[in-house]
């Protein structure tokens, strides 16, 4: 496929930088992304069409370059790159690493995530987002095409970001990706924002956990002609969430939408909550949106409650809902009932206590520090039986007895795990149950 620049093309840019272009990787409505060499490393170069090279575009590039990137997960522009001056001009970005996946890939089962990568995808993404919109941005175009993540590890990348513009400002021709806009968009009563970032977002979740559109049940089915008035129909004038709790009308078909059917049951009803409250009260009432700190709590929980099915070694979630009922959980796999072992409840925090449980950062804290491990289970090695946490924080703790006694848990000493007995964080303090 050739594209607007050749092999061996030099470019220079403002920083002062020379660039050489390697290959075409490929081409989008704006522009192309190409492979490009400076001082023996490798980038990515967006390269616009004529058209798109605007001076309204440049202008957003150079606050962005000048800003610097919000978070680690973001491909951010760093550098901007000319061919010629009056020429169309191009931005200098990460190169994404080839292991790591979209969505899409994930739809189509060429890449399978396990439960607490893809939990720990969704919270390193909303996180992104997070400190995004903390910066005054708002990104204008979540979806599915412009996220990537590596399936081993939940680490993710978000790409496309030459469109993130100030909130509330105007100054970009993107309003959205079909599917992901916001009602208030679709039907021209809004423009891009904060709020309708976080519309968009819950969108990519709902894609990401359920294989399938929130918006896509039997109404959608019906459709015998998918054109622009059905659309905006669909996902602006008239959107009904497929497990509307009050209207169930356009639930998912079998056979038609079977993603949405299976994978719906197997998470936990906290979970499952703020999708509801994303897709009925929030598909009109924007300032209710569900924010990017209750998402990133409650995948904080599921990364610590999950328990491997010791029949078939599925990934079963743990649901305070049935337990409150007293449901038993069951696999999903192999349908043998699970044994809930102990738990360490800090503040919002539920946290399952198995052999391989690690305590982070912000289960003490509340820092939405998913990276550094500041406890974790461990067995007693003069007796197997009997398990604990050691504490790997910087600050001590105190254990607190079930008659009041309290005793201090010096950096690398162990706490017994025990029901009623209490670990004094500092900050918070986590009860065993």
């Amino acid at each position: 496929m050739d594209g607007q620049l050749k092999a061996g093309t030099i470019l220079n840019s403002e920083s002062g930088n020379r660039y050489e272009v390697k290959r075409l990787l490929g081409a989008g409505g704006q522009g192309e992304v190409y492979e490009v060499e400076s001082n023996g490393s490798t980038y990515a170069l967006k390269w616009y069409f004529k058209h798109m090279a605007t001076e309204s575009q440049k202008d957003i590039l150079d606050n962005l370059i000048d800003k610097g990137s919000p978070d680690k997960s973001f491909l951010w522009p760093q550098d901007m790159v000319y061919k010629s001056i009056g020429e169309p001009f191009g931005y200098i970005m990460p190169i994404r690493p080839k292991n790591y996946k979209s969505i899409v890939d994930m739809m189509k089962r060429k890449a399978e995530p396990s439960f607490y990568c893809l939990c720990k995808a969704a919270f390193n993404l909303t996180k992104g987002y997070q400190m995004l919109h903390s910066k005054g941005y708002s990104y204008r175009d979540i979806s599915f095409g412009n996220v990537f993540f590596n399936p081993d590890n939940g680490e993710v990348l978000i790409c496309d970001n030459d469109n993130v513009s100030v909130n509330g400002s105007d100054d970009s021709s993107v309003y959205g990706t079909p599917r992901f806009m916001a009602p208030e968009i679709v039907v021209g009563k809004a423009k891009p924002s904060r709020n309708t970032d976080l519309f968009s977002l819950s969108v990519l979740l709902f894609y990401m956990f359920m294989l399938n559109h929130p918006l896509e049940g039997k109404l959608e089915a019906e459709i015998k002609c998918m054109d622009i008035h059905a659309m905006n129909k669909l996902y602006g004038s008239s959107p009904l969430f497929i497990y509307d709790p009050d209207d169930k009308s356009n639930r998912p078909l079998a056979g038609y939408q079977d993603n949405a059917l299976v994978f719906w049951d197997l998470y936990p009803q906290y979970f499952k909550d703020l999708f509801i409250n994303s897709f009925t009260i929030g598909l009109q009432q924007p300032n209710r949106r569900v924010t990017e700190s209750k998402w990133l709590e409650i995948f904080a929980n599921m990364l610590s409650q999950i328990i491997i099915c010791p029949g078939c070694g599925a990934e079963v979630f743990y649901d305070s809902d049935k337990e409150t009922k007293g449901v038993a959980h069951t696999c999903w796999s192999c349908q043998q009932t699970i044994t809930i072992s102990s738990k360490l409840i800090i503040g919002k925090s539920n946290i399952l206590l198995t052999v391989d449980t690690k305590i982070y950062s912000h289960y003490l804290h509340e820092d939405y520090n998913m990276e550094t491990v500041v406890g974790e289970v461990v067995q007693n090695p003069n007796n197997p039986s009997l398990w604990g946490i050691k504490n790997e924080d910087k600050e001590n703790w105190t254990y607190i007895k079930a008659d009041g006694t309290q005793i201090p848990v010096t950096v690398g000493r162990t706490a017994a795990i025990a029901k009623g007995t209490k670990i004094d964080f500092g900050k918070l303090i986590g009860e065993f149950n």
